[in-house]
């Protein structure tokens, strides 16, 4: 089973829900056989390079202050129930992701795509970092063991733009219109959120739609007869 991951470093759903993957996956009787790939999608590319407050950006959205109490302090309660402590969806700051994106398809053409995006939700979830200059995310990328020339170059040259674009742009084909969006073998769609268990329970479903149990054929009456290990029988007369 294959499973696509939409998500943005920034969004606090997303972080969650990565989290709760590996959660499921570690339940699931044929864990070892579902690969994850993680996409990119961008949730808010205009941002300033240097960054705004949440609050900041609840504020330039226009929506009520109540926003902080009714959606993301729950969410960080959720994350401190299901292990994931610290985790700041509230005090930290927001910018543009594309060269933290830039740096995760650099990470997955090094064999260390999963791990990279883990590590980069802690770093930001989890310590509140800023992640949005070339300067911030190579200084990452040194500390997660990557190339630091390596990486800079793929940022220099922008030579992963077009496939972190690409990248969105399939996600809304597919009818994604935000974080987090995950595909599972090309089939079923989950958009946003939604727990550990009901996310086992799909991946459940759809491994059983996939690999159907083998049932018994329907059987023909009329035989002459019939050999097995314990001997040869003539049918049965009435």
């Amino acid at each position: 089973m294959k499973i696509d991951f939409w998500s943005d470093i920034v969004c606090p759903y997303c972080g969650l829900m990565d989290h709760r993957l590996r959660l499921a996956l570690d339940r699931f009787a044929h864990g070892d056989q579902v690969q994850v790939t993680h996409r990119s999608f961008q949730v808010h590319p205009d941002l300033p390079r240097a960054g705004v407050s949440q609050r900041k950006l609840i504020e330039m959205a226009g929506a009520p202050r109540s926003t902080l109490d009714r959606i993301l302090r729950p969410i960080e309660r959720a994350a401190e129930a299901e292990g994931l402590t610290p985790y700041r969806a509230i005090d930290r700051t927001l910018g543009p992701t594309d060269l933290a994106h830039e740096l995760l398809a650099y990470a997955a053409d090094q064999g260390q795509s999963n791990e990279i995006w883990a590590a980069m939700f802690r770093a930001h979830f989890g310590k509140a970092r800023k992640l949005w200059t070339a300067e911030e995310v190579l200084d990452f990328a040194e500390e997660v063991g990557l190339d630091r020339d390596g990486a800079a170059e793929a940022l220099r040259s922008r030579r992963y733009r077009a496939r972190v674009a690409a990248d969105q742009t399939e996600a809304q084909r597919l009818g994604a219109s935000g974080t987090p969006f995950l595909v599972l073998d090309d089939r079923v769609a989950i958009p946003g959120a939604i727990g550990t268990d009901d996310l086992l329970a799909v991946i459940t479903e759809a491994w059983a739609e996939s690999h159907p149990m083998p049932q018994p054929l329907p059987i023909v009456a009329g035989g002459d007869g019939l050999c097995a290990p314990d001997g040869c029988a003539a049918p049965a007369t009435t």
